[in-house]
């Protein structure tokens, strides 16, 4: 097991710079890609950055923010990399960050944003979210990313026709798309056992997400849902990847679907313990949460990982 560190950092000096379609509205159309082209190089040159960062701290995954390069898909500011001043530094970096990341086998991946919804009814919404997925799918491919991480979307009133619309909208999709497509539960719409069904019919594999599936259950035990998506993963011969946060306030108190800083280590589905995954560590506390997990499992001398419980004792 191997853990993840989601886009942004906490303490380490790597950052990422953005921009906003009414700041690039006043300019034309050589200025908007002027500073787009500075924006994405220097976003290119971090992200070789942060993949070394990851590296030295022993972070074996790292989730590449959506907007790496910002407003791509914009219907009035939008561009591609060719039409970018910058554009053959900006691939070199990128393929840089390709090569690193192979050599030390750390594992690249996406989540786009919310509004990616490829059930919705709206046709404007899928036609976006398409747009988005490609974008990503071309970064995906720069820098030898293999997954692009989305949830199902919106219910609209039925899951089985959203989720037959989800299917049509998929077998439309670019190969580039397809195969890195891969769907994850939420936390109140989709559960495990809702998309499993979808996920082996077509193909596509399941990211479990234990916090998700403890704040929306379905009458499946963490153990149970682990290694039935570990199943999706293997019908593609890739390494699971799984999901892993802890409620700010606590299970006890208040909404638990907020995410705390830190891990509380029993948190930990004892059944991970000694699988083959990747684990993304959704805490606000980025990378030294990261860092605290992986001090804590390897102080332990055994016996605390031995007894730790599913759910605070509570099996699902």
């Amino acid at each position: 097991m191997r853990f993840g560190l989601c886009c942004l950092f906490k303490q380490e000096k790597v950052s990422f710079r953005t921009t906003t379609a009414k700041a690039l509205l006043v300019m034309n159309r050589r200025e908007q890609l002027l500073k787009l082209s500075g924006i994405c190089h220097d976003n290119a040159r971090n992200l070789l950055h942060a993949v070394h960062t990851c590296h030295e701290l022993g972070i074996g995954a790292f989730r590449i923010m959506s907007p790496l390069f910002p407003r791509m898909t914009h219907p009035e500011v939008g561009y591609g990399v060719t039409e970018l001043p910058d554009r053959d530094a900006i691939r070199q970096l990128l393929g840089a960050t390709s090569i690193f990341a192979r050599q030390h086998d750390l594992r690249l991946s996406f989540h786009p944003d919310q509004f990616v919804v490829l059930s919705s009814p709206h046709p404007p919404v899928v036609a976006s979210s398409i747009r988005e997925l490609v974008y990503q799918a071309q970064l995906a491919e720069e820098v030898g990313a293999d997954v692009i991480n989305i949830h199902a979307g919106g219910v609209y009133g039925d899951k089985l026709v959203a989720l037959e619309r989800f299917s049509q909208v998929f077998a439309e999709l670019p190969e580039a798309i397809r195969t890195r497509l891969t769907l994850e539960n939420d936390d109140q719409s989709y559960t495990v056992r809702d998309l499993l069904p979808i996920c082996g019919r077509l193909c596509i594999p399941l990211v479990y997400d234990v916090h998700h599936h403890r704040c929306n259950p379905d009458g499946l035990s963490i153990e149970e849902a682990t290694q039935l998506a570990a199943e999706t993963w293997q019908m593609t011969g890739r390494e699971q990847h799984c999901h892993l946060s802890s409620p700010r306030a606590g299970w006890a108190a208040g909404d638990p679907k907020p995410h705390a800083d830190y891990i509380d280590l029993a948190d930990l589905p004892a059944c991970w313990l000694g699988r083959t995954m990747i684990v993304d560590i959704e805490a606000k506390a980025k990378e030294l949460a990261v860092v605290k997990l992986m001090t804590e499992l390897k102080r332990g001398d055994g016996t605390e990982l031995d007894n730790l419980m599913e759910f605070r004792g509570t099996e699902y």
